[in-house]
């Protein structure tokens, strides 16, 4: 028999029986990737704006000092979240601070031990993007808010924060199709996410390489429809793309609704004019 048709029949097999196991992994997964995505630009917005604030030498000392430890402290945080694996981080949260706190720090609901790795990982990646984005704006943006009277935050808000948003939305779409990927580490702790589930079913089964095909279609289906939806999202904070010059002003009369009059004595003088040259 040809060894294609008997993977399909074990594919089949492993759906029929185990389907309804590989779809709840898979919507597991997909909520672990959404939240900690969430959660982690929020932490990237917070940290890469503080990476941002304009320090001045007319600035108070004391702004200068504590400027300087959050960026100290911001920077420790980056390195050591985008320089150590995902799994580690895991093993640490859930094991690790258990161990150096004897027991007063230990998360048992492994939902929320998953979603703070997760969440801290991808907040310590955007701390970054948002960071490059906003050092992306023409500082003549900047400049002209100023110009205006509009404070730091007004500044970071109205103007600014919009076109950085816009132009990391890529990086964003990334991240959360890398979370959907790299939370299959979670099983390290228990987390059932659906790379557990393959773990589980193929130790059950023996058909290790079938239930691997699974997961390998599961994932990529998974990752081409959020590229689209992403896609999708990126072309409507661009706007459209065909426009329109104005030919004329609105506001103006159209030519012939109205009459512009001389002066009477401007108009008997022109006539006279007329006359005299006329003889």
């Amino acid at each position: 028999m040809n060894r294609f048709t008997v993977l399909g029949s074990d594919i089949a097999s492993l759906w029929a029986k185990y389907g309804g196991m590989y779809l709840g992994g898979m919507r597991r997964t997909l909520i672990l990737a959404l939240i900690g995505t969430a959660i982690g630009c929020l932490i990237g917005f917070i940290c890469g704006i503080l990476q941002t604030i304009p320090v001045n030498k007319n600035d108070n000392i004391v702004k200068k000092i504590v400027l300087g430890i959050i960026r100290v402290i911001l920077r420790i945080y980056i390195e050591v979240f985008r320089g150590t694996p995902m799994i580690l981080q895991a093993v640490f949260v859930f094991y690790g601070l258990p161990y150096f706190t004897n027991n007063i720090l230990r998360f048992s609901d492994k939902w929320l031990v998953s979603i703070i790795v997760v969440s801290i990982n991808t907040g310590a990646y955007m701390a970054e993007s948002v960071r490059g984005g906003i050092i992306s704006v023409d500082p003549g943006q900047t400049e002209g808010a100023m110009a205006i009277g509009m404070n730091h935050f007004q500044t970071m808000t109205s103007v600014v924060m919009p076109q950085a948003i816009r132009n990391i939305m890529p990086q964003i779409g990334n991240n959360f199709i890398i979370n959907v990927k790299d939370t299959s580490v979670m099983f390290i702790i228990g987390f059932s996410d659906f790379f557990a589930i393959h773990k589980s079913v193929s130790g059950a089964t023996f058909l290790y390489f079938p239930s691997a095909t699974v997961e390998m279609a599961g994932y990529l289906c998974m990752t081409l429809i959020s590229s689209l939806i992403l896609r999708w999202v990126e072309k409507k904070m661009e706007g459209s793309s065909d426009y329109e010059l104005v030919a004329a002003d609105s506001l103006t009369m159209t030519a012939g609704t109205y009459n512009i009059s001389k002066p009477k004595d401007t108009q008997n003088n022109d006539v006279k004019t007329i006359d005299r040259e006329g003889r």
